[in-house]
């Protein structure tokens, strides 16, 4: 039985993943192992989870406030289906969040308190294996050994989620983010090392807090995932992330917020059954230039379908 679990599984974590980028306190600055994988396709992922942070606010990666004590608790529903791109083997998911927020912050040497509740902005990401991971059927893909794949990944954030504009803290960020990204997954025995690059750009919010307009450069991020997989289908993660940029203008005044950012964390993922499996992870930041260090812990219930299975 471990041994049948064992694949299915891989295909199982292909998705979940993005769950790590859903909770709205680690938009752009996600830790996601397993982003580039393969799988059958035609199989479809329903994902549900819950996500709690605590200490420094990304929610909108530019917002100019120090000593922020704030606490979320997002409930997370997404769906991701693979694909054949072109002969090549692909993802689109969406990821929607609804989160409560609760605490305190200093804004401009005053102090502010926000209690809330409401939707975030969802999250639409299309990811295509441009070399290493062939689309193939379930059959074909049971005789599939990974060795080294390269992808690359859109991920857009689009502004539909709650926001006060009488308020410095929401829980939407009234503006776009486009995140391109490219990633490197290489197998070794039981080991993968998986390596991604990307920017994150972000459109004007020209409805910024008793309508100021507010801009932001774009923030760089990168990460690296050292993932044991077991035979059992059970496998674990260490997670690495740094990000850079992301400096704002207020009404053409360049601020004072350049991030350069470090977070670790670590992921654990085990099968139910052939359909079903959880996820259980965590991050926090080491160290912070701006005021967006936070600390992350997060539960994925991911049941699959479809693709022959």
């Amino acid at each position: 039985m471990q041994a049948f679990l064992a694949k299915p599984f891989l295909i199982a974590s292909v998705a979940s993943c993005a769950l790590l980028a859903s909770a709205p306190a680690v938009r752009a600055q996600s830790i996601e192992p397993r982003s580039y994988s393969n799988a059958p396709v035609g199989v479809n992922f329903l994902i549900g989870g819950y996500a709690y942070t605590r200490g420094g606010i990304a929610f909108d990666t530019s917002l100019p406030i120090t000593d922020p004590k704030l606490a979320t608790s997002s409930a997370v529903v997404g769906y991701a289906r693979s694909l054949d791109l072109w002969g090549t083997s692909g993802k689109f998911d969406v990821i929607v969040p609804y989160t409560w927020l609760s605490g305190s912050a200093i804004y401009q040497g005053d102090p502010v308190q926000r209690e809330v509740n409401g939707f975030g902005d969802p999250l639409l990401r299309l990811s295509v294996n441009l070399y290493g991971a062939p689309a193939l059927t379930l059959p074909e893909f049971r005789s599939y050994e990974q060795d080294l794949i390269v992808g690359a990944s859109l991920q857009v954030s689009v502004p539909a989620g709650q926001y006060d504009d009488t308020k410095i803290v929401n829980l939407g960020a009234r503006r776009w983010f486009f995140k391109p990204e490219i990633g490197v997954s290489k197998q070794l025995g039981p080991w993968t090392l998986e390596f991604q690059a990307a920017a994150t750009l972000f459109t004007t919010n020209n409805d910024f807090f008793n309508g100021n307009k507010r801009s932001q450069d774009p923030l760089y991020s990168f990460q690296g995932h050292a993932i044991y997989n077991s035979r059992s289908g059970i496998w674990g993660s260490a997670d690495l992330t740094y990000f850079a940029g992301g400096r704002s203008t207020l009404n053409g005044a360049l601020q004072s917020d350049l991030q350069q950012n470090w977070r670790v964390g670590a992921t654990l993922a085990f099968p139910v059954d052939i359909n079903n499996s959880v996820k259980l992870y965590a991050s926090r930041g080491v160290s912070a230039r701006t005021g967006n260090s936070y600390d992350l812990l997060g539960v994925a219930w991911q049941y699959r379908w479809g693709g022959g299975i």
